[in-house]
C-alpha cells in the first residue's frame, strides 16, 4: 500500500470484511465494521479490533483457512474502491498476540478479537458507480450492551453464541 492508499483508509468511518469456509456449500460471509477499529500496521500489514457479535463467522472461517478480504469503499468524496486480499488471523482476547496489539486500540468492552491480515494483493478499482452517504457519526449500542453485561457477562454470552459458525465450524473455544 502506498502513502496515499494509507491516508485514505484512514479517512473511511466503514469497512467490510468476507471471509468463507473451504466447503462449496458452506455460508459465505461478509461483515460491516466500523468505530475506530482499524489499524494500518505496515505496508502489507493491517489488523481490526473485532467486536462481540451473534456470530464469529470470521473467526471460524479464518481458523480453518484464513482466507480474507477487506474492502474499503468512498460513500464521499471521489469514487474509489480498495480491496486487501489475505491471510488472517484471530488473535482472542487475553492471548499474548492480542495484548501486543491491543496498544494500537482505543479499549472497548465489547472486544473479542483482534483480527490481523497479512496482506497478499492490494486492488483498487473505480466505484464509479457507489452511492454517496452521508456520514453521522458512530452509534454506541455495542459499547452501552457490553458495558451493562459486564466482562463475565460478555463470556457467557460467547460461550452461548460464538462457540462455531453457522456451518459448524469452531470459532471461540469453550471455557
Amino acid at each position: 500500500m502506498s502513502p496515499k492508499h494509507i491516508a485514505w483508509i484512514e479517512n473511511q468511518k466503514m469497512f467490510f470484511v468476507g471471509t468463507a469456509p473451504l466447503a462449496a456449500d458452506g455460508h459465505v460471509n461478509l461483515s460491516p465494521k466500523g468505530g475506530d477499529s482499524f489499524r494500518v500496521l505496515g505496508p502489507l500489514e493491517v489488523a481490526y479490533l473485532d467486536y462481540t457479535g451473534s456470530g464469529a463467522e470470521t473467526i471460524a472461517h479464518l481458523r480453518e483457512n484464513g482466507r480474507m478480504v477487506i474492502m474499503f469503499c468512498a460513500f464521499e468524496g471521489p469514487p474509489q474502491i480498495f480491496r486487501l486480499h489475505g491471510i488472517g488471523t484471530a488473535h482472542l482476547k487475553g492471548s499474548e498476540t492480542y495484548e501486543k496489539l491491543a496498544a494500537h486500540f482505543p479499549e472497548n468492552p465489547g472486544a473479542r478479537a483482534i483480527i490481523h491480515l497479512d496482506v497478499k494483493r492490494v486492488a483498487d478499482s473505480c466505484g464509479y458507480a457507489v452511492p454517496f452517504y452521508d456520514y453521522r457519526g458512530d452509534r454506541d449500542g455495542l459499547d452501552k450492551w457490553a458495558s451493562k453485561k459486564g466482562e463475565t457477562g460478555i463470556q457467557a454470552y460467547q460461550q452461548e453464541k460464538n462457540t462455531q459458525s453457522i456451518d459448524g465450524l469452531p470459532s471461540i473455544d469453550p471455557s
